[in-house]
């Protein structure tokens, strides 16, 4: 009997467009792995098993069935995305139990094309940190259950990369894409300004935050973007053609460092991409040195603005500190011009070269722990010095995205980061297909 669990999406929605398959048994299956070893991951905060089963027998019975590009695809959804029926938590145990009237445009763009919510996913409270736990739970890596599964999309990728569902919705404000993505295995893409609607807390985090997929492969990335970006066109495969690619291991943050199996993985990336025929050529953006203030001051005033109307007594210390600080850059960040000089500073970079390669991470993910217990502190210098490599391009609004190559010490996944100017997104995924084909990785965990 083929087993539909740990099957991409674009395996079952074809299965399921050619009745090869019932979406009420693929979304079966899905929920029998969950139980199985949500209780080892904690992935999810909350499961909709029923409403996720009646919810498959309606995509099964639609009449455009042959035409949903995601039929009866299972889908995880992030937790400060709302889901109709559903409270949307942030985390927290400041946020109202409140049932939401209606969709996220992104979660009824997915049900739209034939997914089925099977759950929403743990984050960090507010989503704040780089790695997901709090009153919810701890979200472990499925390669290392020892280890974080990154954030603050951390249940969203811990989900896919168990094989608990095949793809997840999640957002990425300074790399909460592409931090769990890289920790877990998995695809992410955090798109271009405008190019996914946001609609993500009060006011996106200034603008810097992109909801976007996380998948196994690129093409299952591909897909789920054409159907986030109402973008249909966007599902056709296409092939990499050669760009102008420049290679930098350099930290953007003077004083934190990349580790050898992160340089040494973005450089074998580079490697073959100039064996298949893309011109590449080291090259170091022009970070700025106020990059880190500018980055610290736009992290904790969004933190600040989506802390507004909450009961700090109810928030954990680190997330009191973070909105705290914050609310003394809000102004400045408001009515500066940091991101606007950082995109022009980049600019003749990338007039220069179309994509820029980096590694993802500067060290692997810190242990799987109730970080939301400890100090901010303390909090603040474990993700700076392992994520510093993500936040530059949320600033300027640009496409990037993780692309899992290679493995660390011990056999967790190892990965890489492709940044790409406005509207480059597509190339981004070529290139991250390409990467596949010239290093296959293991796509989910061995859990069982």
């Amino acid at each position: 009997m083929t087993s539909w669990a740990g099957r991409t999406a674009a395996e079952i929605a074809a299965a399921v467009r050619e009745r090869r398959i019932t979406p009420r048994e693929v979304v079966a299956e899905h929920l029998a792995r969950i139980e199985l070893l949500d209780a080892r991951v904690g992935a999810f905060r909350t499961v909709r098993a029923q409403a996720a089963l009646a919810e498959a027998d309606e995509v099964g019975a639609r009449g455009d069935l042959p035409e949903l590009p995601l039929a009866g695809v299972p889908v995880a959804v992030k937790d400060n995305l709302a889901v109709r029926g559903e409270s949307t938590r942030v985390g927290s145990a400041a946020t109202p139990d409140t049932p939401a009237g209606q969709d996220h445009v992104t979660v009824a763009r997915l049900r739209a094309a034939g997914a089925v919510v099977v759950g929403l996913t743990n984050v960090p409270e507010l989503c704040v940190f780089g790695t997901s736990e709090g009153v919810y739970g701890i979200v472990r890596n499925p390669w290392d259950t020892t280890r974080t599964a990154g954030g603050s999309s951390g249940g969203s990728a811990a989900a896919v990369a168990a094989g608990m569902v095949p793809v997840a919705l999640g957002n990425d404000g300074m790399g909460s894409l592409r931090i769990p993505a890289a920790n877990c295995g998995l695809v992410a893409l955090k798109p271009g300004r405008g190019v996914v609607p946001a609609g993500i807390g009060d006011g996106d985090w200034f603008g810097m935050s992109e909801n976007g997929p996380l998948a196994t492969t690129a093409e299952d990335a591909r897909l789920m973007f054409s159907v986030l970006a109402d973008a249909p066109d966007a599902a056709r495969p296409s092939g990499a053609e050669p760009r102008r690619i420049a290679v930098s291991v350099r930290s953007p943050l003077p004083g934190v460092t990349v580790s050898r199996p992160y340089t040494s993985a973005a450089r074998e990336a580079a490697k073959l991409l100039a064996g298949a025929g893309h011109r590449v050529r080291r090259a170091d953006p022009p970070y700025p040195l106020w990059l880190g203030t500018a980055s610290l001051a736009h992290w904790t005033a969004g933190t600040s603005v989506d802390a507004r109307g909450l009961d700090p007594r109810d928030l954990a210390r680190r997330t009191r500190v973070h909105a705290a600080v914050g609310r003394g850059f809000v102004r400045s960040v408001r009515e500066g011009d940091r991101r606007d000089r950082l995109r022009r500073r980049m600019e003749p970079f990338f007039a220069e070269h179309d994509v820029l390669l980096t590694p993802a991470l500067a060290r692997r993910g810190p242990a799987a722990a109730p970080w939301h217990e400890r100090g901010w502190l303390r909090n603040l210098l474990a993700n700076t010095a392992y994520s510093p490599l993500t936040p530059p391009w949320n600033l300027t609004g640009w496409p990037a995205m993780s692309v899992p190559f290679g493995t660390l010490p011990g056999g967790a996944p190892c990965a890489v980061q492709l940044v790409g100017r406005p509207g480059s997104e597509l190339e981004l995924l070529a290139l991250a297909g390409q990467l596949a084909e010239l290093r296959p990785w293991q796509r989910t965990a061995p859990l069982s």
